[in-house]
């Protein structure tokens, strides 16, 4: 069986590597309302969306400060590989389900920047800078509400590289009963 969307899932893969061009206002209008469609525990739409341009001088902060509580060296790269636009999701806290909907909102989004011809880049990498020390400060440069936390962020743009879809293995995953 195939479909449309079922091939836009086989195609898509992490980017880690982007041209300069920017996507359009409008594709990341259409990317945003991919998320903003996702299902929410209770339909609470308690998610939150911040767009942060690649170029954003908060961005660097932030890769420092994961780096720092990684005990890592700067890397060639930073966490979001250069794409020039950087979408971050926010949950209210205490709610029970907010990281499953967040993960369910941006897997929308990722399908639709594919979709799209964009690629895209699932990260979570940087949720310990978010929530440590420097949440607060971090918190206030991404325009993330008072009550709310990050939970996983969307860096997206026209990729450079054509790494494949990873294979899986069915017979080891998958259990029938």
């Amino acid at each position: 069986m195939s479909n449309q969307v079922l091939e836009t899932i086989k195609a898509r893969s992490s980017a880690r590597a982007y041209s300069g061009e920017e996507p359009t206002r409008e594709e990341i209008e259409v990317i945003l309302e991919a998320g903003l469609q996702a299902p929410t525990g209770m339909n609470r739409q308690e998610i939150r969306f911040s767009v942060v341009s690649g170029s954003h001088p908060v961005l660097a902060e932030l890769d420092e400060e994961k780096r720092r509580l990684r005990g890592q060296e700067k890397q060639p790269h930073n966490f979001y590989y250069e794409a020039p636009t950087l979408i971050f999701l926010s949950a209210e806290d205490g709610f029970k389900w907010s990281k499953v909907d967040a993960g369910i909102a941006v897997q929308n989004m990722a399908l639709a920047a594919e979709s799209l011809g964009l690629g895209n880049l699932i990260i979570g990498c940087v949720y310990d800078a978010l929530h440590g020390e420097k949440k607060e400060y971090f918190s206030k440069a991404l325009k993330i509400p008072e009550g709310y936390s990050f939970e996983i962020a969307l860096a997206v743009g026209h990729k450079t590289d054509c790494k494949e879809p990873h294979e899986y293995d069915s017979e080891k995953q998958v259990t029938w009963l």
